[in-house]
């Protein structure tokens, strides 16, 4: 018969979280920017996928407003900024 008395030992580990990730770009409606400029915006800075810029656009002209990134607000501004300087009508807020 054969034993194994090799034992390991089990370490604590910290998960890092992103304690600040509970902020969004918020996305208004105005009567300048054309739906091609702000689906052109959503994809260049927000990284969005044709059809998700197209929805976005689409809940922009009818609902008014458009959550359109999620993140920390340091990740968040510098797209808010690009958006903004494009034109188009963003904020972040907190969630």
């Amino acid at each position: 018969m054969i034993w194994n008395t090799k034992t390991e030992e089990l370490e604590d580990t910290d998960v890092l979280t992103d304690v600040e990730a509970g902020a969004a770009i918020i996305l208004y409606n105005d009567d300048v920017n054309t739906f091609d400029h702000v689906i052109y915006c959503l994809i260049k800075y927000c990284k969005h996928t044709a059809e998700q810029a197209e929805q976005c656009a689409i809940l922009v002209h009818y609902k008014g407003k458009c959550q359109v990134r999620n993140g920390s607000e340091i990740e968040l501004l510098p797209i808010c900024n690009a958006l903004t300087q494009k034109g188009l009508s963003a904020v972040i807020e907190e969630l």
